[in-house]
């Protein structure tokens, strides 16, 4: 029984969410309201409202940690020369992105990959487009110490540089009161993990997954019809729409036929070796999507439409018309939201 209906419910989906069928002999108002709930049935089956906060049992948040953590991401003395913070690749006034293709460092060499947006990276689970880093904490300090980012030569490094500050000492103390040596490597990892893990968006299709039904216009609703019943919840599953998985980019195609990259990246590959992992990537979030141009994991296309149109190609092998497209994107546009107050706000301490 639970199985019909199931069926019975994508049936009803999937008519629902053409735009190019016409409705006939129907009540329309019955129509749409029949929509509504059976697309949000089976919306909630596949999502729940994202928490508001992202916490780590073996790393708490405390206001210290998040204060100490804000400090330590804008600041560009995590640099070796000084040009370069966390939020340089990382903007949290452009959702946590820089909008570029791939992003220079401390020495001015770009890195070969697209720097992807900390926004909600907390409910990833992996970190990196290649998956080699396990969570925040064991991902915050390896920019620092990459040569082409941050430049840092080793830990020693910075720990000397930070010591000599006063208000590295004073902070890194309240933060870790119990520590006899509070200014630690790990404990510059534990601060900048913290303060990512508030950095959660509360969104339009929250409210929805939280019972608004009618927060989502006509459009978005077809959108998230197409994108449930079409394939593309497939790969960009769970809570954070994605970052839970790795899926080969070109599952149809090759990927740079479409995207035309200047470099053949392979992926998961570089880390693992093996060969079924070429072409891999982490299955990134499209939370806040609408915002965070350019796309894939070399920034290689400008726009979102692009983008869908291309995913829909080589991944989910379907053709969409331009009003399905068009339908998607005016759902994904109900993915966005805004940062908690302040965190965005440059720190007052850190100002000349």
């Amino acid at each position: 029984m639970k199985f019909f209906y199931s069926l019975l419910v994508s049936y009803l989906l999937f008519s629902c969410s053409s735009s190019t069928e016409p409705q006939q002999n129907q009540n329309t108002t019955l129509s749409k309201e029949r929509q509504l709930e059976n697309i949000r049935y089976l919306a909630q089956q596949k999502f729940k409202a994202l928490p508001e906060v992202a916490n780590n049992p073996s790393n708490p948040i405390t206001p210290a940690k998040i204060a100490l953590g804000k400090l330590l991401y804008y600041d560009v003395r995590l640099s070796k020369n000084g040009t370069q913070s966390c939020n340089s690749c990382h903007n949290l006034s452009s959702f946590g992105v820089d909008n570029l293709p791939t992003s220079p460092g401390d020495g001015g060499q770009n890195g070969d990959r697209n720097s992807p947006s900390v926004i909600n990276a907390a409910y990833h689970f992996t970190q990196f487009w290649d998956g080699r880093a396990g969570s925040l904490e064991e991902q915050a300090t390896m920019p620092i110490l990459n040569p082409i980012e941050m430049g840092i030569p080793n830990e020693e490094f910075l720990i000397n540089r930070l010591s000599k500050i006063k208000l590295y000492q004073d902070k890194f103390q309240e933060a870790f009161p119990n520590d006899k040596k509070p200014l630690t490597f790990e404990n510059i990892a534990k601060s900048i993990a913290v303060f990512e893990r508030i950095l959660v968006t509360q969104t339009k299709f929250d409210n929805f997954l939280k019972g608004d039904k009618n927060i989502l216009n006509e459009q978005e609703l077809r959108g998230l019809g197409l994108f449930l019943n079409r394939g593309c919840v497939v790969c960009h599953n769970g809570d954070n729409l994605g970052g839970n998985m790795f899926q080969k980019f070109g599952v149809h195609d090759d990927y740079w036929k479409h995207t035309n990259s200047t470099k053949i990246d392979e992926g998961r590959y570089t880390i693992t070796k093996n060969e079924g992992d070429k072409y891999v990537f982490k299955v990134p979030s499209l939370r806040n999507v609408t915002k965070t141009a350019p796309y894939f994991h070399d920034g290689s296309v400008q726009t979102l439409k692009e983008a869908v149109r291309i995913m829909t190609k080589i991944n989910v092998s379907a053709e969409f018309n331009e009003t399905e497209i068009n339908d998607i994107i005016a759902f994904l546009g109900t993915l966005t939201g805004d940062l908690p107050n302040g965190a965005s706000d440059f720190p007052k301490e850190l100002k000349p």
